[in-house]
């Protein structure tokens, strides 16, 4: 890298993108203020000859007005049940607590080192990307873990150390919505996306499991994206050489945590013999018997997949914690329950405006009046399927940059296009897997992502002079290739018709 960093039009750009993102209020705030407009609307739309008729029943659909005498009761009486009901939030609690757990006992922070530690040389930058994709099954661990170690891991190796960051930040946060086991953000958006289902069927239900073939098909894909851009592209910029203080080394892991990992692994062995045993005979207490279809015969279990998370995480966590010695009474587990359940206080405040919005916005019908009209605006377009849905991958891409929060933005777009895509005769499901897409590849160039400050303090331990700049000039290479990428493989999976996961179809109503 070289010694000045020069002021482009990327630079120039993100900083108008900065202050733009900085003049917008808190999220929690943004939420307030939009419900207080779906009030607003809610009455000007009913002084007007608004209405459509309802894509299933026929019967006309006009809007709700929340300032009258009857929408104020509502508002007030729904208040608590709003939020108690929202769907995300159970889901997200639950499967936080068993992580926590197993965060908190050291066992995910072990598994991340001896995958790093044990990398062959021409392997460490694959590895590192693979690593930092799966680390997202445990929320930021992989932001505050992984991208500092990765750094750490280089300068031992002889190699850059902000090319290892690079590589670990593309895969935790490039790679987001990539994994081959089910995490908390999968709960989280299947949540969101269910709420906004229901506003056209009000059964519709969103498995937490509905992208899962395609974001493990997208695990090895963004991987090898991310060590071609990595090896080819922005170690160009950043050569091998010295670096470092000299005294920077990561830990081998102790006799205790290798104890540990056992112990864990014991654990999971039994857990999927268990899971085994439950799902694969016919008469499997997680199974319908006498159910031909396995899908259906499975439902049980594919239901119960949050509650699987809390307890492999639990389970698994206390394995380790055991084994290396940093649990040692029921105290330390309901601890580490406690500190995963601490990180989430401005969630759940972010959670209780935007349930209201989300709430109010359902009740007022507007959504079903934007998507019934914006459906028959996109069918006058004519658009085919795969370029509408590649133009929604990157109309999200481009919100993203000025809006971090994944579950903020669905919140705020999946009331709106979920319906609206549904009545264009595409599933929930495939629409929530574009949002995915173009959610994920613009995180690392958004200067409205959370950890992105984080991120700049970390390249600034080696370059002191680093900025956002620095950040967006490395990572910009990534979010590129990510995009064009992981688009033309949704394209494909469009194309061949695949389902996106466990029953979880690309059509509208679902066939059969």
């Amino acid at each position: 890298m070289s010694n000045s960093i020069r002021v482009g039009p990327v630079d120039r750009f993100l900083g108008i993108v900065e202050r733009a993102g900085n003049m917008l209020p808190h999220p929690a705030t943004l939420f307030f203020l939009l419900t207080v407009f779906v009030v607003i609307a809610s009455w000007l739309a009913s002084q007007f000859d608004i209405s459509v008729a309802h894509p299933k029943s026929g019967e006309l659909v006009s809007p709700v007005n929340l300032l009258s005498a009857d929408g104020l009761q509502r508002i007030m009486s729904g208040l608590v049940s709003n939020f108690t009901g929202f769907a995300p939030l159970g889901t997200v609690l639950v499967a936080l607590i068993g992580i926590g757990v197993a965060e908190h006992s050291g066992f995910i922070g072990a598994c991340l080192r001896i995958v790093v530690l044990n990398a062959p040389r021409f392997l460490l930058t694959p590895i590192i990307v693979f690593a930092g994709v799966m680390s997202n099954m445990a929320s930021e661990i992989g932001y505050v873990l992984l991208v500092p170690l990765s750094g750490l891991l280089f300068v031992a190796a002889g190699r850059h150390p902000i090319l290892g960051i690079a590589a670990a930040f593309a895969g935790v946060s490039g790679g987001y919505s990539a994994n081959l086991l089910l995490g908390t953000i999968d709960p989280l958006l299947s949540g969101l996306s269910q709420e906004a289902a229901r506003i056209v069927d009000p059964t519709y239900t969103v498995s937490p499991a509905a992208n899962m073939y395609f974001m493990q098909v997208s695990t090895p894909i963004i991987t090898l994206l991310g060590w071609f851009v990595t090896e080819k592209i922005v170690a160009r910029r950043f050569p091998d050489g010295n670096y470092g203080k000299g005294d920077e080394r990561i830990e081998a892991l102790s006799g205790s945590e290798k104890r540990g990992l056992l112990w864990a692994g014991i654990a999971t062995a039994v857990l999927s013999t268990l899971i085994l045993l439950a799902t694969v005979p016919e008469n499997g207490v997680l199974r319908i018997a006498d159910e031909p279809d396995i899908l259906k015969a499975l439902a049980p279990f594919l239901h119960g997949i949050v509650a699987l998370i809390f307890f492999a995480g639990a389970l698994v966590g206390i394995a380790y914690g055991i084994g290396a010695g940093t649990i040692k009474s029921d105290t330390d587990v309901i601890n580490g329950m406690s500190a995963s359940m601490a990180t989430l206080a401005s969630y759940l405040v972010l959670v209780f405006f935007a349930a209201q919005f989300v709430a109010l916005f359902n009740w007022t019908q507007l959504g079903l009046i934007f998507a019934v009209e914006g459906a028959e605006a996109l069918k006058a377009l004519g658009l085919p399927k795969i370029p509408l849905l590649l133009g929604f991958i990157l109309l999200t891409a481009t919100v993203n940059l000025a809006m971090g929060s994944a579950s903020a933005k669905w919140a705020l777009m999946a009331p709106v296009f979920v319906p609206m895509f549904m009545l264009l005769g595409y599933s929930p499901e495939v629409t929530q897997t574009a949002y995915r897409v173009g959610d994920s590849v613009t995180n690392i160039i958004s200067p409205m992502m959370s950890y992105f400050a984080l991120i700049i303090a970390f390249l600034q331990r080696y370059e002191p002079k680093a900025g956002i700049g620095t950040v967006v000039a490395t990572m910009i290479p990534y979010s590129i290739t990510f995009l064009i990428g992981w688009s033309l493989l949704f394209a494909l999976w469009v194309f061949m018709g695949w389902d996106l996961g466990p029953g979880s179809g690309l059509v509208y109503p679902k066939a059969g």
